[in-house]
């Protein structure tokens, strides 16, 4: 390693060291920064010392719960392996990543990199990353004040892709956004999808990111809908239409609150509560075979994977089950909606709407939920909370559904937990996360005292 990229390793260490010390942050963005200025070729000197292979997954749902199985699905196999395990997926955190993860020397000892990469910021990761294997899990609508309408995300995407033209792709072709995308860009590139309806008709809702041929620009037909735009579709005017996959799952079954499906010839009996979670298990399987990587374990490390990553949890205080989920993007949302659904039982629920930069500053994608399902979720009460509460009270009384809100959450948790239904569903968008999970994880503790 030249002398320059050693002293941007030492003081991205010593920055993220004194963050940590002042207790001013995790310190997994500020040093990539700092590592940047004095080395602008910093990310392409750590990348070229992983031994095997560098695997980049973006999308916008479901980016982080893929790269997780993709990490422990290598470390089962004994690799070391470089992960931005947080999210910080911007140029800074992934580059936070790197040099963060070398020794006192600032060598680096890893077999495999599995990154995360924010859309927009792929036109700049890339060329600099050099990836062996790119995974895209899905393009729909996500912060609109930060990506715009999807055909930005989709050009963006297709720039970075193009910036390096031998890497394989990994593609969720059920989209026809991505697999068009996969088309266009003439990397090669390796298919998953599944073939039987598995989603019920609250998670398919009616949100249509495009409906329409890429090729010709005529309506496409489907024979189903997964959700949003992701389905079985073919276009009856210039015939494009959606692959057999490469890689797909089969006998889905609902076990109780999770699923077991089928691999290949692995019969997996998973942790996963919601159908989205077999997309993320098919999409990393796939991306193995691309990297053509060890998956012998493949089976073990999915039958003993925590999906929540911290974005769904669940808790028990006061006797109450309570469970965090994270919705972002009305998508996610709508997975979120068909979850409290499929529980029948009378329930509490608190709907967090923040706005910051993290979350996106505009929240009209809130009428692109199909909130009027919560009518029929047995639901006792539902409490708004957040910087948007009253938007997203405005969205509920809509649908002529009741609704409270709350500026103390910690109080609204401890009366529900206390006196609700003992069930309760709570739901926040990205700000709120960590927040919202360390306040149960302290009041959990509390009462379990």
């Amino acid at each position: 390693m030249k002398l320059r990229s050693k002293l941007a390793v030492t003081c991205a260490k010593w920055t993220s060291t004194f963050i940590r010390k002042l207790n001013r942050g995790s310190g997994v963005t500020l040093p990539g920064y700092i590592a940047r200025i004095i080395d602008p070729g910093i990310l392409t000197t750590m990348s070229e010392m992983v031994r095997e292979k560098t695997i980049v997954t973006m999308g916008t749902n479901g980016k982080t719960t893929t790269n997780s199985i993709l990490y422990h699905a290598l470390k089962a196999e004994g690799k070391k392996v470089i992960i931005n395990r947080t999210g910080a997926n911007m140029l800074n955190g992934i580059i936070s990543a790197f040099v963060l993860a070398t020794d006192r020397h600032g060598n680096l000892d890893a077999d495999y990199a599995c990154i995360e990469v924010d859309e927009i910021a792929s036109v700049r990761v890339l060329p600099q990353l050099k990836p062996d294997c790119a995974l895209l899990t899905n393009i729909s609508r996500d912060q609109l004040d930060r990506f715009g309408e999807v055909d930005i995300t989709f050009q963006k995407l297709k720039t970075a892709i193009r910036s390096v033209p031998s890497c394989k792709l990994v593609i969720n072709c059920d989209d026809v956004l991505s697999y068009t995308l996969a088309a266009e860009s003439k990397n090669p590139y390796l298919t998953y999808g599944i073939s039987e309806q598995i989603f019920d008709d609250i998670s398919r809702s009616e949100i249509r990111e495009s409906i329409f041929c890429r090729s010709c620009g005529k309506k496409l037909e489907y024979e189903f809908f997964h959700y949003g735009q992701l389905g079985i579709y073919h276009c009856p005017h210039c015939g494009l239409k959606r692959p057999t996959p490469d890689f797909t799952a089969t006998d889905v079954v609902l076990r109780g609150e999770v699923y077991s499906f089928r691999i290949q010839e692995l019969q997996i009996d998973s942790t996963a509560r919601t159908p989205y979670n077999i997309y993320n298990t098919l999409s990393a399987y796939t991306a193995l075979q691309a990297l053509e990587a060890p998956e012998t374990h493949f089976k073990e490390t999915i039958e003993s994977f925590d999906y929540g990553n911290n974005r769904e949890s669940i808790f028990t205080i006061h006797g109450a089950r309570v469970q965090l989920h994270l919705a972002k993007n009305p998508i996610g949302f709508q997975q979120k909606i068909s979850l409290v659904l499929k529980d029948p039982k009378p329930k509490d629920v608190i709907i967090q709407i923040n706005d910051t930069y993290q979350d996106g500053e505009d929240v009209s994608w809130l009428w692109d939920v199909d909130f009027q399902y919560l009518a029929d979720a047995n639901t006792a009460t539902i409490t708004t909370n957040g910087t948007r509460r009253h938007d997203m009270g405005l969205r509920l009384k809509y649908e002529d559904i009741p609704c409270d809100s709350t500026t103390d959450l910690k109080a609204t948790l401890k009366k529900l937990t206390r006196d609700g239904t003992k069930n309760l569903y709570v739901i926040v968008n990205y700000s709120g996360l960590y927040r919202t999970n360390r306040l149960l994880t302290e009041l959990a503790a509390q009462t379990a005292q």
